[in-house]
């Protein structure tokens, strides 16, 4: 899944995150979802997550 629709991301959930500082490489980082930061539904770029270790960026990849 790609981490677009609000629905299929859940906390505690593995994600692969594009971190606003790797927007232009597209480092990916991996990590588990500890709070849903972005309130609508969709979003083209990725649904917006804190991860448990306090990283935020947007999910690329669910695993």
């Amino acid at each position: 899944m790609n981490g677009q629709n609000r629905s299929d991301v859940k906390i505690g959930v593995k994600v692969k995150i594009v971190l606003k500082a790797d927007q232009r490489t597209g480092k990916l980082t991996e990590g588990t979802v500890g709070k849903i930061l972005t309130n609508s539904k969709f979003h083209p770029h990725g649904i917006k997550v804190m991860l448990t270790d306090g990283q935020v960026g947007r999910v690329q990849e669910i695993i």
